[in-house]
C-alpha cells in the first residue's frame, strides 16, 4: 500500500494484503515508531487472525521490534550501535555509510508479527520501529498480512 495524499492504496489485488508503506526521515539516525500505522493496515484488511509480515527493502535501514514507552532506550540504543559501528571508523567500504550498513545487518530488515483481535500481538511496552542509519531520506516498508 503507498500513500498516497495521506491514503494507503493496495500495491496488488484486495485479496493479497501487500502494502508499502512510505517513511519519511528527517535525520542521519532515527528510529520512528510506525506501530500505529501498521496496525491501521491491518484494520484496513479485515485480518482479525494471522500474521503481519514487515520488510524494509534498504541496506540502510531496519525494522525493530522494542518498548516504545520510554524514548531514552531508543537514545541508549544509538549510542550502544555508535559504540559497536561509529561513522567515523576505519572502513573498507569507504562511501561514508559503511556504519549505517553494518547497524542495519545487526537489527535485520524483517521481522515477523502476529495478529489478533485485529491488532498486533505485541508485548504491552512493544512497539515497531523503523530504523533509519542514513538519513534523511524517504525510505519504504513492505507489510504482508495474511489470514490464518
Amino acid at each position: 500500500m503507498a500513500l498516497e495524499a495521506g491514503r494507503a492504496v493496495s500495491l496488488e489485488r484486495a485479496a493479497s494484503n501487500l502494502y508499502s508503506l512510505e517513511v519519511q526521515t528527517g535525520s542521519r539516525v532515527e528510529f520512528k515508531d510506525v506501530t500505529a500505522k501498521i496496525e491501521k493496515l491491518i484494520a484496513e484488511s479485515g485480518v482479525a487472525s494471522g500474521v503481519c509480515y514487515v520488510f524494509v527493502p534498504h541496506t540502510s535501514a531496519a525494522v525493530l521490534v522494542q518498548e516504545n514507552a520510554d524514548p531514552a532506550l531508543l537514545t541508549d540504543l544509538d549510542r550502544f550501535l555508535t559504540g559497536l559501528a561509529p561513522q567515523d571508523g576505519h572502513y573498507r567500504h569507504d562511501d561514508g555509510n559503511c556504519d549505517a550498513h553494518l547497524k542495519a545487518s545487526l537489527i535485520g530488515s524483517s521481522k515477523t508479527l502476529l495478529i489478533e483481535n485485529r491488532r498486533l500481538a505485541l508485548g504491552r511496552w512493544q512497539g515497531v520501529f523503523f530504523c533509519e542509519f542514513d538519513g534523511p531520506r524517504s525510505r519504504h516498508m513492505h507489510i504482508k498480512i495474511r489470514a490464518d
